[in-house]
């Protein structure tokens, strides 16, 4: 289980985040809401630790994580994997290479800088490209492939550190609806099948109730929601999004009115 207490992150006189307290269970989905500076990205690098916390802690398991040093520290971050908005991935390098980053805390230094990966670690990577429908671009360079794709890249990165947790940080941000569904459906197929658990920063609410067992809701790095879907009423909404409430509330699709028929004289001009 993952522990959050008290945890806070100022920035100069500003708290990013403030006093937040969560108990994620293992293998459970849990989308991180809220409007854009709301905390929702500081939150989940003080759970990787790529940014420390200012005060409170981060529990997994009993250890406490906000204690970590050297290589626990560098071990943590390979069991809890990020998924960043922009891929993160080296363009010039094909998609396997990519992937296989994934093993460098589970490989001998001089054998990830000369590339020198087991049949055992190319196997996994492999793998974790099928299961996302992308083995057939494992030797492509990863700047060739669309924003969709280098995303699932990402995640079957992350996929072959053998994590306990990913953290994805918005990242469907950038991407058209199709690829939206595609990387979305990868995280879920990724928790579903490897029992891993998930936190996701969203900020459409139709994805976040669609696809997360749990919704967080941040508002000036505050939690002001802990519940499921159905719970966030529109009083919530109000207080998460403000004046863009209206735009991640589910509403009605606008009526469109009948044709008005044109006058006979317009209709006989255009050969009707």
């Amino acid at each position: 289980m993952l522990v959050v207490e008290n945890l806070t992150r100022r920035f100069g006189g500003r708290n990013a985040v403030e006093g937040v307290s969560l108990r994620i269970e293992r293998g459970s989905f849990v989308g991180v809401i809220g409007r854009s500076g709301a905390g929702k990205s500081t939150l989940l690098r003080m759970l990787n630790r790529l940014t420390d916390p200012s005060e409170g802690r981060i529990l997994f398991d009993g250890t406490d994580v906000t204690a970590l040093r050297g290589r626990d520290l560098r071990r943590w971050r390979a069991r809890c994997a990020m998924i960043f908005q922009q891929f993160n991935l080296v363009g010039r390098l094909d998609v396997m290479t990519n992937v296989l980053m994934g093993r460098l805390d589970h490989v001998p230094a001089h054998r990830s800088l000369l590339r020198l990966w087991s049949d055992e670690d190319r196997a996994l990577a492999l793998a974790a490209l099928e299961s996302f429908d992308m083995g057939g671009f494992a030797a492509n360079r990863a700047d060739h492939l669309s924003g969709g794709q280098q995303q699932r890249v990402a995640i079957a990165r992350a996929l072959v550190q053998e994590p306990d947790i990913i953290l994805a940080d918005e990242p469907v941000a950038s991407l058209d609806p199709r690829n939206t569904r595609l990387v979305m459906d990868a995280l879920a197929d990724a928790n579903r099948r490897y029992g891993i658990t998930v936190l996701c920063n969203l900020h459409s609410l139709d994805l976040a109730r669609a696809y997360c067992d749990r919704l967080i809701g941040l508002s000036a790095g505050r939690l002001v929601f802990d519940g499921r879907g159905f719970d966030l009423t529109e009083d919530v909404a109000r207080e998460l999004y403000g004046l863009e409430a209206g735009e991640v509330m589910d509403r009605a699709p606008p009526e469109v009115p009948e044709p008005r028929p044109r006058p006979v004289r317009e209709a006989a001009a255009l050969g009707a």
